[in-house]
């Protein structure tokens, strides 16, 4: 059995174990009082949804029963990682209602690029919150808690901000969004930028008092149902778990460029805690070998319309219906969603993102090793 495998399999015990732990029974077993998180799609628990609303399902019908602003079937990692930190689900900093902040806040939402975007939403699908506009949300949610001077029941208290958690899963749509039409090598080019921001971002945020961080590396976007499905590649670039080769040597690459950046920015930051999380390794290792991780489907989406190897069709996104052929289809979800790896051909199921958050809890995937939850 190969050692990620082996950590994987002892990560998610711990995690299905968690009953026991202080966090299952109200408390934390974590040092932070609180968790600020920015991102994309992979950790937007509504956000993007709360600007602009229209998400169906069947979109979080595991964990929540209804469409929950989450671009999976249930929870997301960063939904087990505060529940494991003993800290309540994150509320999106745009959903005006019902939002509590006084443990921490999402900033992230779907289709967010670290880089600011020169195009609309309603163009190319990129989300105008960008890295810098979440951080600019960050530093307006803080203000507003010392103007309130810690009178505000909804708000985070003042001592909270220097000793939460601050969370960073970003970078992919930057990668992605223009693959197809430029190719790789092209958009390789544009990476150091992209790293660039994200190391600003944590020095920015270390000026207004934050000192611990967690920054998620890259998920092996050639693995991926849609991008398997999109983008222009040969049979000869595929490997013998069926991902694409090329596109996942430009992630490692991404990958690289993101550690060692981090790596400058400790050297600056002493009284600081920067962990890089290889999220890419645990993902990888679930589409080569989701049966030894409970899983069946790795390269195929739950939800999806067409069938196949992948069952996704771009033009039949999941919940949507079209009209193709003369007939009215629908991209409908599977009865089992528990047991594949990818939910939506871009984004991972309930069942994945458990096992990833239990791999970061761990601390196995950190660097330095960071343990975020003790039993």
């Amino acid at each position: 059995m190969g050692t990620a495998r082996l950590l994987l399999l002892l990560a998610a015990a711990a995690l299905c174990c968690a009953s026991a732990s202080p966090a299952a029974k109200g408390g934390s077993c974590s040092k932070f009082p609180a968790l600020f998180n920015f991102g994309d799609s992979n950790s937007d628990t509504g956000g993007f949804w709360a600007a602009f609303p229209a998400q169906r399902g069947p979109f979080g019908m595991t964990y929540f029963g209804k469409p929950a602003g989450r671009a999976s079937d249930g929870r997301l990692a960063i939904d087990f990682i505060a529940q494991a930190m003993g800290l309540p689900l994150l509320s999106p900093y745009l959903q005006s209602i019902g939002s509590d902040f006084r443990r921490g806040a999402n900033f992230a939402t779907l289709a967010s690029t670290a880089l600011l975007p020169n195009t609309s939403v309603f163009v190319a699908g990129i989300s105008p919150f960008s890295l810098a506009i979440q951080l600019n949300q960050m530093k307006e949610l803080r203000d507003r808690a010392i103007s309130s001077d810690g009178n505000n029941g909804q708000l985070p208290p003042l001592d909270i901000f220097g000793h939460a958690l601050y969370t960073i899963d970003i970078g992919q749509n930057d990668f992605t969004s223009n693959l197809g039409s430029l190719g790789v090598e092209t958009v390789k080019q544009s990476l150091p930028s992209v790293v660039n921001q994200i190391s600003w971002t944590i020095q920015d945020l270390y000026n207004i008092g934050a000192r611990n961080f967690m920054v998620f590396n890259m998920a092996p976007i050639g693995c991926y149902p849609a991008f398997l499905t999109e983008l222009p590649h040969s049979s000869n670039d595929l490997d013998e778990f069926g991902c694409m080769t090329t596109y996942n040597s430009g992630v490692v690459y991404y990958n690289e460029l993101l550690n060692n950046s981090l790596a400058e920015v400790r050297k600056k930051l002493h009284d600081a805690s920067i962990v890089y999380v290889d999220k890419h390794t645990v993902t990888l290792e679930l589409f080569r070998h989701p049966d030894a991780h409970g899983l069946e489907y790795g390269t195929k989406a739950c939800c999806g319309y067409g069938g196949g190897a992948y069952n996704f069709n771009q033009n039949v996104y999941c919940g949507n219906s079209k009209t193709v052929n003369g007939q009215t289809v629908t991209a409908t979800a599977c009865g089992d969603p528990q047991n594949y790896v990818s939910w939506d051909g871009i984004h991972a199921t309930e069942a994945a993102n458990k096992i990833i958050a239990s791999a970061v809890i761990s601390g196995s995937y950190s660097y330095p090793p960071s343990k975020l939850c003790s039993p």
